[in-house]
């Protein structure tokens, strides 16, 4: 094996998340103004990550969320566990009239010259009410853990759920897990809770308990304050702005041992040219380009982030890893929704060069 990783061999849990679930209104191809009905897709970064592990690479996940006790909180978490993910709760009861919610996003597909349109309604959120002592993680972990997971989104909802990761990585590592997080830098969200200044100090503190991020050279530079190239200067698809990064990330970030992260050129919403590269123990590793027809965009990062942490927890190596996160990624923008609909046996045909002749 080419990383540097020591990952646990077993576990009661192959993988734990640490995030807020929330709910996704889709209109389909139709923007919202012209809407007359939506799918509804159960969602979350860190949770994807999770159903995306168990329902198509078939490993023994879980995921510590706020759950509210209302329909919606039902619908949830109905879906939760249809896709064989346990659930850890800190429960909310609802007033019946402002909160606490879960969470609601709403997405079109947008289609062709048009982009999705992604807004939401995040108010009085019940995950952002988390805190440190919420959850009892020597429980939840007593029959080990092999890898746990957390991201920049659930960090920016307040201050308590940025301590809260905190609170999780740490006791994750002292039981032995490898810790990844997503950075998922989102200015919006940073906007109304300090700002980049805010970000980059709370982030800086989650890292320093990471062996593995996620996220490209924008999320370097404006999450964790990490100098670098300018981030439009170069194509897309070309890693050498990233890798031009590495050696900042290991001089601020010298216990970091893999930084990973997908590489997308859009010509048009439906037309997408794929790849992915990582960095990891020193070595640097590309995946080809695949040209995508896009069905729905949302959750190709999660699909690229489960692959790539799947491709590690199986004992392969980096680059056998980078592969199964594209592809796994890749497929996930021909499906509806924010989670797979791949089984593994997809997903490495399509990492060894297989085609989309149709099965018999």
């Amino acid at each position: 094996m080419t990383h540097t990783l020591t990952i646990p061999t077993a576990g009661a849990l192959d993988f734990v998340s640490l995030g807020a679930l929330v709910h996704r209104l889709d209109p389909g191809i139709i923007p919202f103004r012209k809407a007359t009905m939506c799918a509804i897709h159960v969602s979350g970064g860190e949770f994807n990550v999770a159903a995306n592990l168990s329902d198509c690479f078939r490993l023994h996940t879980g995921i510590a969320t706020a759950m509210v006790d209302y329909p919606v909180g039902n619908l949830v978490a109905e879906r939760v566990r249809a896709m064989g993910v346990k659930g850890f709760y800190r429960r909310f009861e609802h007033n019946g009239v402002n909160g606490p919610n879960i969470a609601t996003v709403y997405s079109d597909q947008g289609h062709g010259v048009r982009p999705p349109v992604v807004f939401y309604n995040r108010c009085n959120e019940a995950a952002a009410l988390l805190k440190p002592g919420d959850f009892n993680w020597s429980e939840i972990f007593a029959g080990g853990i092999r890898w746990f997971h957390s991201g920049g989104i659930f960090a920016a909802l307040s201050e308590t759920t940025a301590e809260l990761i905190i609170e999780a990585m740490k006791a994750a590592k002292a039981a032995g897990a490898v810790t990844s997080f997503d950075l998922n830098f989102r200015a919006k969200l940073w906007k109304i809770s300090g700002g980049e200044e805010r970000a980059v100090d709370t982030l800086r503190r989650i890292v320093e308990h990471v062996d593995v991020l996620i996220g490209n050279e924008e999320d370097l530079q404006k999450g964790l304050g990490i100098p670098g190239p300018d981030v439009e200067a170069a194509s897309k698809l070309d890693p050498a702005t990233f890798l031009a990064m590495m050696d900042k990330v290991v001089e601020v970030l010298p216990h970091v041992k893999a930084v990973a992260t997908t590489m997308r050129e859009v010509h048009s919403t439906n037309r997408h040219s794929w790849s992915a590269v990582a960095w990891v123990g020193g070595e640097t590793h590309v995946a080809p380009t695949a040209e995508l027809t896009v069905i729905d965009r949302v959750g190709g990062g999660d699909g690229f982030a489960s692959g790539f942490i799947y491709g590690l927890l199986s004992g392969g190596t980096a680059e056998d890893a980078v592969r199964l996160g594209w592809s796994h990624g890749a497929l996930l923008t021909t499906f509806p929704g924010d989670t797979t609909m791949a089984t593994v046996e997809d997903v490495k045909a399509f990492a060894s060069g297989g085609s989309a002749r149709i099965q018999r």
